[in-house]
């Protein structure tokens, strides 16, 4: 009987501080106990912003305060599709209040359609997608989008829409070059978790290789999918480096390079300014 191959772990490369943490979240229980030390972890590992997700309106009134000490931090809001039935209409009034309120707030999101969890009828989901993409046009908010096994419902949401060339991201990228050309033609970015490390992934770095430099950024989606070699364990944005290489490799480039290019297409798309803003 023949031995499984073990892989070894390659450290992270060392990437200077202009990479841009694109979706994480760090409000949650998985991080209470080193909530400083991760935010300090990130910036010895070359992430000069941070974008964190919340939620729902209750969890920003809750813990932005979390973040007072750290204005490199800035926020998205917004339901996500799972959560869509527990909440009544009048929430997109306060997440509206919300954003005028606090301008730390960059987009709306992460927002869209998920039909593997059933708990949420896709119905509702559509709903509550179509009701928060029109606040984030009123608002003139980019717009970040979560999508699992429902890639077709929604490119035609979106499209039938009128989104097509509207600041979008599509967070979590996992498809092929196919998905990424569609994404892409419509004028929208994408964001690379750590699954582009996984051996059988051969797919998504072939994708990455694909998508123009201009439309690619970074992400851990934090605590969540964890990079080789940390598989299974608790994700942190200080993560980003064994991501980074993966999809610079794919592209046949110098990591730190790439790292930089992410970053800034983040910063454009967030609107979170230049390096020492």
């Amino acid at each position: 009987m023949s031995k499984k191959k073990q892989l070894v772990a390659e450290p992270p490369p060392i990437l200077p501080r202009t990479g841009v943490e694109s979706h994480a979240h760090l409000n949650g229980r998985a991080f209470n106990a080193d909530f400083d030390q991760v935010i300090e972890r990130a910036a010895a590992a070359g992430v000069a912003q941070i974008i964190q997700v919340f939620l729902s309106p209750e969890a920003w009134q809750r813990d932005k305060s979390l973040f007072d000490a750290h204005p490199h931090v800035f926020f998205i809001l917004g339901i996500h599709p799972t959560e869509a039935h527990l909440f009544s209409c009048d929430v997109v009034e306060k997440i509206r209040q919300a954003v005028l309120s606090d301008t730390r707030i960059r987009a709306i999101g992460e927002i869209g359609l998920d039909f593997y969890w059933k708990e949420c009828p896709p119905a509702i989901q559509k709903k509550f997608f179509i009701k928060q993409l029109a606040l984030a046009r009123q608002l003139s908010l980019p717009v970040v989008v979560h999508c699992r096994d429902a890639e077709s419902e929604t490119f035609a949401l979106l499209e039938t829409q009128g989104f097509s060339g509207y600041p979008l991201l599509w967070h979590c990228f996992g498809g092929d070059s196919a998905m990424a050309g569609r994404i892409v033609g419509n004028g929208w970015y994408l964001s690379v978790p750590g699954p582009v490390t996984f051996p059988a992934n051969a797919i998504l770095r072939k994708a990455v290789a694909d998508v123009p430099e201009d439309r690619l950024l970074v992400e851990t989606d934090s605590p969540y999918l964890s990079p080789i070699p940390l598989r299974g364990k608790r994700n942190e944005p200080a993560n980003l480096g064994y991501t980074i290489a993966a999809m610079a490799e794919a592209r046949q480039m110098a990591p730190a390079d790439l790292w930089t290019i992410c970053g800034n297409n983040a910063r454009r798309f967030f609107g979170i300014g230049t390096l020492g803003t």
